[in-house]
């Protein structure tokens, strides 16, 4: 029912058995077709052959952000370790050059060590993890007989402050990526096509869980289709833009509740051509990116999901999910994805434009010149000929006769328009002959 799994019980799926066992059969008679964004809003694309790998390394920072958190956790550890490790090397290098590694009697003095209690290289390596982490037992310290101790003691902590910077900015971007407040916003899993303002209008539910807002929200729609060009070149991957329908024809919308967000299918749309029998056949995925700015962080965010032919119900419309109580409105999302049938004839937009009788150059039809005019029974004419063959006639002379309303004395009389039109021209030569 939702977009994203694990937001609502299961036990709000059983309102929708019936829908679901169909949507299955539908499901399985045809493949499953590849989509490049899936249901949670992830890209389903696999990089392969990539052959420049190095350009990955040229922006550290993002590739570490981009890691999954394993790898993450394995390349911090990593990093602490080997810094530790090498400068444990260095400090215990020290000691044996200046021979603070010998063997001596404890009851005689000798001279000043560069570091107090190194006498192997564990000990240099616990030197180094208090140095870095500046832990600081008290055991051991530097003294001012090396002054090379004294620089690599500077230059160990300027490193490890920078691995800490490092480190920490990855896992904050990490747990403060935009990504986790998409989680919670939630997309109907069907979308519908049904008729809205007598347009057949493609129509689908976003919602929000949390009370805080999303601020300056957008929605944008495209629908993705392999064309082929009249030179015969397959383009596998080709991006239509589809307009929001809104008053004031922009993609800005108020996330206060859960929306339908509708986009009318008129001409210049890519889904004008659409119809009930074409759609289990149409190769084209449509796209959905609401993109916003939270308001309690002030971080961009987006969220991503897409529908496929299958994912698209014809003849069907949302459920109102939004009620009064107590001076309040209330939201029931265990009906966000409820749909119902109703009326609508499987025929597309193209189609009912052309039964109306709007010509293809978008102007309105008119009864003469090149309109499309009745002819007959069931007949169509377009420009002096009928779709069904019958022979060219004046607008005025149909098999049906047409007949006007005349008011006389109260009473309507019926007359045909051929004698209007003649009582018109003789009451205009008379007037000219006066």
């Amino acid at each position: 029912m939702l977009a994203r799994k694990g937001l609502l019980p299961d036990g709000f799926l059983l309102t929708r058995l019936a829908e679901d066992q169909n949507q299955r059969n539908r499901s399985r008679s045809r493949l499953q077709r590849a989509r490049f964004i899936t249901k949670s809003g992830s890209c389903n694309v696999a990089h392969k052959n990539i052959r420049e790998q190095g350009r990955f390394l040229q922006d550290v920072f993002t590739t570490m952000v981009d890691l999954k958190w394993q790898h993450s956790f394995l390349i911090f550890t990593s990093a602490f370790l080997c810094s530790w490790m090498l400068f444990a090397m260095i400090w215990w290098l020290l000691a044996f050059a200046h021979g603070d590694l010998e063997p001596r009697d404890p009851n005689e003095p000798g001279p000043i060590p560069c570091v107090t209690a190194i006498h192997s290289f564990t000990s240099a390596f616990l030197f180094s993890i208090e140095v870095q982490v500046t832990i600081g037992f008290g055991g051991r310290m530097v003294t001012e007989e090396c002054p090379v101790a004294i620089t690599v003691l500077i230059v160990q902590n300027i490193v490890g402050l920078i691995i800490n910077a490092v480190m920490l900015g990855c896992v904050f971007m990490k747990t403060a990526q935009a990504n986790r407040r998409a989680e919670t916003l939630i997309f109907s899993r069907n979308a519908v096509i049904a008729p809205r303002n007598g347009r057949p209008t493609f129509m689908f539910r976003v919602g929000d869980l949390r009370k805080s807002m999303i601020i300056s929200a957008t929605v944008q729609l495209q629908v993705i289709r392999r064309t082929v060009t009249a030179e015969g070149e397959v383009i596998p991957v080709c991006q239509l833009d589809i307009q929001v329908e809104n008053p004031l024809r922009s993609n800005g919308i108020f996330l206060v509740s859960p929306l339908i967000i509708s986009h009318t299918m008129e001409r210049g749309s890519p889904l004008y051509e659409l119809s009930a029998q074409s759609l289990a056949t149409e190769d084209l995925e449509i796209i959905v990116v609401l993109e916003g700015v939270v308001e309690t962080t002030g971080i961009t965010m987006q969220a991503r999901t897409s529908y496929t032919p299958d994912e698209i119900l014809w003849g069907r419309r949302f459920v109102s999910i939004i009620t009064e109580e107590d001076g309040r409105y209330c939201v029931d999302y265990s009906k966000f994805g409820n749909t119902v049938p109703i009326r609508m004839p499987s025929l597309s937009a193209k189609e009912l434009d052309q039964t109306r009788g709007v010509q293809d150059g978008g102007s309105e039809p008119s009864l003469q010149g090149w309109g499309l005019v009745r002819a007959g029974r069931g007949g169509f004419r377009r420009g002096g000929r009928t779709c069904d063959g019958a022979a060219s006639q004046p607008w005025y002379a149909q098999s049906e006769k047409a007949e006007g309303e005349v008011e006389q004395k109260g009473q309507k009389k019926k007359v045909q328009l051929e004698v209007i039109g003649r009582q018109m021209e003789e009451d205009g030569v008379e007037e000219m002959s006066e």
